[in-house]
């Protein structure tokens, strides 16, 4: 161990030593701590100086990204603007050519319409001798036939020159002339009779009846009969009236040489009927009829529909005989637009089966076109009030056809 003096002049020296390291120590810690703390304030200054050139950075980057897209929707507005300008223009002149088009195809028909009356007036100027039609067919005597209609057929010149046709045009109080109107009211009631429809009490419906015969001989004949037609209005708009072939109620049936007036209030009764829209209440007929009628329904399709619809206004066993206009020249190009439609011989084989899909029976039909000189003449607009039983309309041969149909069981 030292000895005490030693000692003690070693704590002297510490205790004269001891504050002055002490101080050094601080201050070095100190200066240590400051230096330590500027250069994290450098750091975070130099990181906070970073930052903002990088906010700065990314500020400008997405304002110019903001003006490129603008840009951008700028020149795509622009671009769509004018690409939709561009098809507003394609569109608009395809649209003037499809209308040229639809201009020239309908040039077209005309034009071959035109041709067509053209070649059947140069055809009807080849009129009959006048020997061969006036004052012809010679009156004669006869009865109603037996069988002369078992088929659906076309208006011939051979049916007047017989005994049977001349029979039936005495009963109606007509001239005996050729003209197809009168073959369609002797085919209706030669149809008839032939299969006994026409008889006391049986019930008969007329469908566009004007201002015909029919009604009145089949009531001097004791049927009872529902004579109708279109309401006035319509015909009046549809230039029946003006025409003098619509009836406007019973009283315009009336035929006192056919039928006496007391016999006929009797047995007729009037009402309107829309042909497109038969009401279900004209039901249980022994038979309907109608002389070139449903051919003014507005299309082909509509006349067919109507055939069909006047089968189901009959009894089981009943009779539906039809007259219409029969296209001659074509099965193929016909008028289903108009005023009056004209029947290819497709549309009434079509008939033939919807009818006999349903269960009726169609007298088959004859198409075949008549072979004497009236036959081959074709008379054109202003149409003569004889010979006429071809005629030229819009293009088209035409001639009337009978239709014979039995209602199913």
């Amino acid at each position: 161990m030292p000895p005490k003096s030693s000692v003690t002049r070693l704590s002297r020296f510490i205790a004269r030593r001891l504050p002055g390291a002490r101080a050094r120590r601080e201050a070095e810690v100190r200066a240590a701590a400051e230096a330590e703390a500027r250069a994290t304030t450098e750091a975070m200054a130099r990181t906070l100086v970073e930052t903002r050139a990088a906010t700065e950075a990314l500020v400008r980057t997405m304002a110019e990204s903001t003006a490129a897209t603008e840009a951008v929707a700028r020149a795509a507005a622009g671009s769509a603007a004018e690409s939709a300008n561009a098809l507003e223009h394609r569109l608009s002149t395809l649209d003037g050519m499809a209308q040229r088009l639809t201009q020239m195809e309908a040039l077209g028909r005309a034009t071959a319409m035109d041709v067509a009356e053209v070649r059947l007036m140069l055809a009807a100027l080849s009129l009959p001798d006048p020997a061969l039609w006036q004052g012809r067919p010679a009156p004669v005597e006869g009865a109603p036939g037996t069988d002369i209609f078992p088929m659906s057929t076309i208006c011939r010149q051979e049916s007047f020159d017989e005994p049977w046709f001349a029979w039936w045009t005495r009963e109606l109080g007509e001239r005996l002339r050729y003209h197809r109107k009168l073959w369609e009211f002797t085919f209706i009631l030669q149809a008839l009779w032939e299969r006994g429809a026409i008889r006391p009490g049986a019930r008969g419906l007329g469908f566009g009846v004007g201002m015909e015969p029919l009604t009145a001989w089949f009531a001097a004949q004791g049927c009872q009969i529902t004579a109708t037609d279109m309401a006035a209005d319509r015909a009046e708009e549809s230039g029946w009236i003006s025409s003098n072939e619509h009836a406007s109620g019973k009283a315009a049936l009336r035929r006192p040489a056919i039928c006496p007036e007391a016999l006929f209030d009797a047995n007729v009764e009037f009402r309107n009927c829309d042909m497109n829209a038969v009401t279900d209440d004209l039901t249980g007929y022994d038979f309907c009829w109608s002389a070139c009628a449903f051919e003014h329904l507005g299309s082909i399709e509509a006349g067919l529909r109507f055939v069909e619809r006047s089968v189901e206004t009959l009894k089981p066993g009943g009779w539906a005989i039809h007259t219409t206009e029969f296209n001659m020249s074509s099965n193929d190009q016909t008028v289903d637009d108009r005023d009056t439609v004209l029947f290819r011989r497709r549309d009434l084989e079509d008939l033939q089966q919807r009818l006999e899909a349903r269960g009726h029976r169609v007298a088959p039909f004859d198409f075949t076109p008549g072979v004497r000189p009236i036959d081959r003449y074709i008379d054109i607009a202003p149409y003569r009030s004889e010979p006429h039983l071809i005629l030229a309309l819009w293009g088209h041969q035409t001639t009337s056809i009978g239709l014979i149909v039995q209602r199913g069981p």
